[in-house]
């Protein structure tokens, strides 16, 4: 795959306890094959033979359970210090992983974090908006303002606010974000930011949600619950195909997407 725009999502990856078992729920899940070295800790996913995504085991098991996204920049020194002096946090400084690139992790204002990639060798995933692969991210936050000025400031993001149906006549506040450079819309847009309103416990922190494209949406969904996965949104329609929130058998949350013109 050719080199990915500034800023746009290039990878996603997921920490668990148990990488074999890892494999073997998404292999069931999205018929996914993996590579890895003898006694690595992490392994490559393809879909289709394309790569869609990582694989790790946590060097720490105090480190959470979760899918992570990362960014590209061809600059991450510039964008990490951009984004210090814009108020977020740097978890990770930029680290060099061998000849694929250099990569960083951050925590915005509202304490999601999220990930910065460099290219080297690799670009990122090679397959996207695909069944079987990355298709949309969104951060979701208790603090929108300053989130969408840090955003705006550090990857150049630029938003559109919509309204998405909620619970009666109530509509939940969303923004969808558009690159730099490019005219802000549906029909640009590569992720989003959603508020946590006050009907979630206060201790839910700010997180991303990533989602990966799938066929049928609620077959994948009764495949997840019995490879020992987590329904945490049944599948709904919303205006872009019909979704569902999972979690792995290990805790990762992450989403699905049947996209509207996969829709019978």
């Amino acid at each position: 795959m050719a080199a990915f725009a500034q800023s746009a999502p290039c990878w996603v990856d997921v920490q668990l306890s148990d990488l074999e078992a890892g494999k073997r729920f998404y292999g069931g899940l999205f018929g996914w094959t993996f590579h890895a070295g003898d006694g690595m800790p992490f392994a490559d996913a393809y879909s289709e033979g394309e790569l869609v995504a990582g694989l790790a085991a946590k060097k720490d098991g105090r480190m959470p359970t979760t899918w992570g996204v990362y960014f590209a920049t061809d600059d991450i020194r510039a964008t990490v210090a951009l984004a210090r002096k814009a108020g977020g946090r740097v978890i990770t400084d930029p680290v060099r992983a061998q000849r694929a690139g250099v990569l960083a992790q951050l925590a915005d204002p509202g304490g999601a974090v999220f990930g910065l990639w460099q290219a080297g060798e690799r670009a990122g995933f090679e397959k996207a908006n695909a069944p079987g692969a990355f298709c949309w991210t969104e951060v979701h936050t208790r603090q929108p303002e300053r989130v969408d000025a840090f955003y705006e400031e550090v990857l150049g993001f630029r938003g559109t606010d919509i309204e998405l149906p909620g619970d009666g006549a109530t509509a939940e506040p969303f923004r969808i974000w558009s690159p730099a450079g490019t005219e802000p819309g549906e029909d640009t847009a590569i992720g989003g930011r959603a508020v946590i309103t006050d009907a979630f416990p206060e201790m839910l922190p700010s997180y991303f949600l990533s989602y990966f494209a799938v066929a049928d949406c609620d077959r994948t969904v009764d495949t997840a619950a019995r490879l020992g996965g987590r329904i945490t949104t049944p599948p709904v329609d919303i205006p872009y195909g019909r979704m569902a929130v999972l979690q792995d058998d290990q805790g990762a949350a992450f989403a699905v997407l049947q996209p509207t013109e996969l829709l019978p």
